[in-house]
């Protein structure tokens, strides 16, 4: 099956990895609440136990630096994609609410960014993330 949309999630190169991993889980929630249309029916054993659903579709996972994690920000923006951010701040905090916060007294024009997922054409993702790495 082809998708007319692609997900990305960029993470941070510099983080500890069970950062990366949270970082992302957290993105991912945010790209399925924003287009929940992914979401693809539940899953049943062969014993007829239901269990929750996932995205039918893909989402690559990309690595980057912090400068280039800010310029895939701004062509995002640029682009009109879904833009799902995760600040450094955001470590600090304990809840939603705590996060909401940090990220609305952060400098918009220069977000200490450890993570982004977006979603959009495939043509403006691949240009938003062109160059990037996949995570490693």
């Amino acid at each position: 099956m082809t998708f007319d949309t692609k997900i990305a999630f960029i993470v941070r190169d510099d983080l500890p990895t069970w950062q990366r991993l949270n970082v992302v889980a957290f993105l991912a929630t945010g790209i399925a609440s924003a287009a929940p249309e992914i979401l693809g029916s539940p899953y049943i054993d062969s014993l007829g136990r239901t269990y929750g659903n996932m995205s039918g579709q893909p989402m690559l996972i990309f690595e980057a630096g912090l400068e280039k994690l800010q310029a895939v920000h701004r062509k995002a923006l640029e682009r009109e994609l879904i833009v799902i951010p995760y600040i450094h701040a955001m470590f600090s905090t304990g809840h939603d609410e705590a996060n909401r916060e940090v990220f609305a007294a952060a400098d918009a024009n220069n977000l200490d960014l450890v993570g982004l997922g977006i979603r959009g054409s495939k043509k403006a993702v691949d240009k938003a993330i062109k160059g990037l790495s996949l995570h490693s």
